[in-house]
């Protein structure tokens, strides 16, 4: 892979982890700055089933976070792109749509029949 592609890639990662963290420094907000009541309790279980799928989602956010800072450590170290299994290429099409990806095509799809097959 080209510098030209790396920095493509790096950009996105960069923009995206940006935005992840953006979120959750608004939902931290959100949650610690409202001291809400409710006296009604329909009103507070609708408040805090809300919470709980919002956490949910920055749950989510974090592991992918996490998935972003090593993306962006492997185009520092210039691992970016290598399938983990195999050591092929992984193909530009597929870093485009999942730019956090680790497998090639071909290793994720047998490991996804694999995690099939044990019913996982």
């Amino acid at each position: 892979m080209d510098q030209a592609q790396l920095e493509h890639f790096r950009s996105i990662l960069q923009a995206k982890l940006d935005e992840l963290i953006g979120e959750a420094d608004r939902t931290l907000e959100d949650m610690t700055g409202s001291d809400e009541h409710f006296p009604d309790p329909t009103d507070r279980a609708t408040v805090e089933s809300d919470r709980g799928f919002e956490l949910r989602i920055r749950d989510r956010e974090r592991k992918l976070i996490r998935k972003i800072k090593k993306a962006l450590e492997r185009i520092e170290d210039g691992s970016f792109g290598i399938c983990e299994e195999c050591g092929e290429d992984i193909g530009i099409k597929r870093l485009e749509a999942r730019p956090v990806a680790t497998l090639c095509i071909e290793c994720k799809s047998r490991q996804e029949r694999e995690e099939k097959a044990r019913g996982l």
